[in-house]
């Protein structure tokens, strides 16, 4: 007698609900991949095609083989000991997945000379998430083999699948963004999704099978024994994979991203960022990335910071700022409110308020960074606040940038034109660019400034020392700089006034390019950004790449001469 097919199969419904489960587990992994990457690659459109990019080749794959194993080998329990697998291996990406990172970070920023980001995201992408999504991609065809007993009806029992498909698939869109990222983190919400494919796999197995056929005498023993070494396979797979995500919840619930940091102050998820701060005995920071950049600092002392915000603060003094009784600020990218404190802290007479559109963030700034709940901070994007008021200031302040992760709707002459519509007469904007290369024709900093030149007939900018950020200045008023050296003059706070005197010297006057020359000739350095066309991720990353080419020859020459213990002691291991 011939083992029979499990009895559960014959509920169609069981059958659904795999489909549902699986659309839902595949979108819930797309999205903790982009959290999972974000903090050591960005969450930039970048590295969202190249998870999205990925993800697609992994389900293709497994759509042909799922279709040709099904018609060779049309047995479920090898549909769902690939979804155990499945299971197993989205459990262990919290355990394993930031060490896998890390391991083809450290290979690649050694081994590839440019678009290290793309191609460091891509390899991570395959390593970590391709297999148990090329796993899942089998089980559609292998449902439709399954669930169809006539060819009647077989298009509606396909479009029954794939409805139970989609609408998963919705779900485990929105249900990792809104409820278990921001509630228990990343790590929890891979377990979560792993836990429900392993029980649909657990329920399947423990199913009693229905009473076998008959087959001939001498068929008999031999299909026993098969049946019998079967089982005893799908047991030790169930097993196996209950141990493991047992023991994945126990070690992988993790939330540290930074896992060689020992002193971190704080580290967590926000719906929009992965967020650090550290602190020393002068300063604190926040941190958005692991791998590099630091977006804001605060001097504990009270003093400037020999950053950007202090080179922005000349905006101030260009609006006039020590010739009115009052004047209004606002900040677009508030982040922890470092130039809004230092603001309020040097200047008597001005109201300043922010919009940050990650409310973490401005908690985080409330915290550790002594933001003032006198200030106001609207959590919501700059460009659409910008659009929902009609309020105008005296200077407002673009900081919106984050490394490579640059929104392209405030980088357009139509949102710079949005910022000057709301300026008063005379009214300064300052952006801070903070990815300036040394091919500065070719890069971020020049595309902005170019845009930004169109907008406004006069615009100046500085380089601040010591770091890869731009401030730019720029206003309606022919007559700023003059206001500036007037105002300046009023000052008597030494500390400030040397600051400003600093900034001068070095402050230049940015010409403007034309559309074509006096020729007729297009002009080659003519780039300007629109809401249509705004290529910020790439022009971002050939900063990055040399950034990245910089601090790698470094430690390269340290090998070279030190050897691999030179290294160590270089990364004070």
């Amino acid at each position: 007698m011939r083992s029979g097919k499990r009895k559960i199969l014959g509920n169609k419904t069981y059958l659904y609900l795999t489909e549902f489960f699986a659309g839902m587990s595949v979108m819930a992994v797309e999205l903790g991949a982009s959290r999972l990457l974000a903090p050591y690659f960005s969450s930039s459109q970048i590295v969202w095609t190249i998870i999205i990019g990925t993800i697609m080749i992994a389900m293709a794959l497994g759509n042909i083989y799922g279709g040709r194993t099904a018609d060779k080998r049309p047995d479920p329990d090898r549909l769902y000991g690939r979804i155990i697998l499945a299971a197993i291996w989205i459990a262990l990406i919290p355990v394993l997945g930031k060490y896998i990172i890390i391991g083809i970070s450290a290979v690649m920023i050694f081994s590839v000379n440019h678009m290290f980001l793309i191609w460091a995201a891509f390899a991570a992408c395959m390593v970590v998430f391709v297999f148990p999504l090329f796993l899942l991609g089998t089980v559609t065809p292998s449902l439709v083999k399954f669930t169809i007993d006539d060819l009647g009806d077989s298009g509606k029992t396909v479009g029954t699948l794939n409805a139970f498909n989609t609408i998963g698939s919705i779900i485990g869109t929105f249900v990792p963004t809104f409820l278990t990222i921001p509630a228990v983190g990343t790590s929890i919400t891979f377990l979560i999704f792993a836990g429900i494919l392993l029980a649909l796999s657990v329920l399947y197995f423990v199913s009693g099978k229905e009473p076998g056929t008959g087959e001939a005498k001498e068929s008999e023993e031999k299909d026993v024994a098969e049946g019998k070494k079967a089982d005893k396979k799908n047991a030790v797979k169930v097993t196996a994979g209950v141990i493991i995500f047992i023991v994945a919840c126990f070690t992988g619930k993790s939330d540290s991203f930074a896992f060689w940091e020992s002193n971190l102050t704080y580290e967590g998820e926000s719906v929009y960022n992965y967020l650090q701060v550290r602190e020393d005995e002068k300063r604190t920071y926040l941190s958005t990335n692991v791998l590099f950049g630091v977006q804001s600092v605060y001097e504990k002392d009270g003093k400037l910071t020999g950053m950007y915000y202090d080179y922005a603060m000349a905006a101030p003094y260009m609006a006039g700022i020590m010739e009115k009784e009052s004047m209004d600020m606002l900040i677009l990218g508030m982040g922890t409110g470092t130039y809004a404190t230092q603001c309020n802290r040097f200047f008597d007479g001005i109201s300043v308020e922010g919009v940050e559109i990650d409310e973490d963030i401005t908690k985080l700034a409330r915290e550790y960074f002594h933001l003032s709940e006198e200030i106001p901070v609207h959590t919501y994007d700059g460009r659409a606040f910008l659009n929902a008021i009609d309020r105008k200031y005296d200077v407002i302040m673009v900081d919106a940038y984050q490394d490579i992760t640059i929104p392209f709707q405030m980088s357009s002459v139509e949102f710079f034109t949005l910022v000057k519509d709301h300026l008063n007469p005379g009214g300064v904007m300052v952006v801070n660019m903070n990815m300036r290369g040394e091919n500065d024709d070719e890069g971020i900093t020049h595309y902005l400034s170019q845009t930004i030149s169109t907008v406004f007939p006069n615009c100046y900018q500085v380089n601040v020392r010591g770091t890869s950020n731009r401030e730019f200045f720029a206003s309606e008023n022919p007559e700023m700089l003059d206001v500036m050296a007037s105002n300046i003059a009023k000052e008597d706070n030494d500390e400030l006034k040397y600051m400003m005197q600093v900034v001068t010297e070095q402050l230049i006057p940015y010409k403007k390019a034309v559309p074509t020359s006096s020729a007729g000739v297009a002009d080659a350095n003519y780039h300007v950004m629109t809401d249509d066309q705004a290529p910020v991720e790439l022009l971002g990353m050939r900063v990055i790449d040399e950034m990245i080419a910089d601090e790698v020859n470094y430690y390269k020459k340290i090998y070279k001469e030190g050897g691999l213990e030179g290294l160590l002691e270089a990364f004070e291991f």
